[in-house]
């Protein structure tokens, strides 16, 4: 059985070159051959999977494994999970947005990982369709609500150019 911790992840710098850190919830995969180390000592072999999707952390979903570079705080992605990390941003409060999208999102099979004041995470396996995902985000989601919202692991650094890791996952 693994056990549950957090690492830190660097998700950027701010003005001052001052790193940006995120704490991500980790399930310490299981190695081979190691049965007699600690927990801490499995942990320090770096090999992760995500509890939640991150709410800065590029390029990451829940379920994925990664590798954990714990001196740089950065990750190599081992295995994609399937998983699409949604993230919503409201300039005001999320609760109203947050009581219509995470039942109609739920009811599909997607995770709410993350809520804060104005912020929103989700996880939903890419099975379920980006155009029935975006449908629902797009009904409710915009300027009358002063909210925005993106994937967190679909494009490349550039915003625009598709990742197309799912086109593996959907074949599979």
């Amino acid at each position: 059985m693994s056990s549950l911790q957090v690492i830190e992840l660097t998700a950027g710098y701010n003005p001052n070159g001052e790193a940006i850190i995120e704490k991500i919830p980790v399930r310490v995969l299981e190695h081979q051959g190691v049965d007699h180390l600690s927990t801490d000592d499995k942990a320090k072999l770096g090999q992760f999977q995500l509890v939640k999707s991150p709410a800065f952390i590029k390029g990451l979903a829940s379920g994925d494994c990664i590798n954990y570079l714990s001196e740089e705080r950065d990750f190599q992605l081992v295995k994609r999970s399937g998983n699409l990390s949604i993230r919503v941003f409201c300039r005001g409060d999320i609760a109203n947005l947050s009581d219509v999208l995470s039942p109609q999102l739920e009811k599909l099979g997607a995770e709410h990982d993350t809520e804060t004041e104005r912020m929103l995470v989700f996880s939903a396996h890419v099975s379920l369709g980006f155009s029935t995902i975006e449908q629902i985000l797009n009904d409710h989601i915009g300027e009358e609500s002063d909210s925005i919202w993106m994937y967190g692991n679909v494009y490349k650094e550039d915003g625009q150019t598709p990742l197309n890791w799912w086109q593996e996952v959907l074949n599979e």
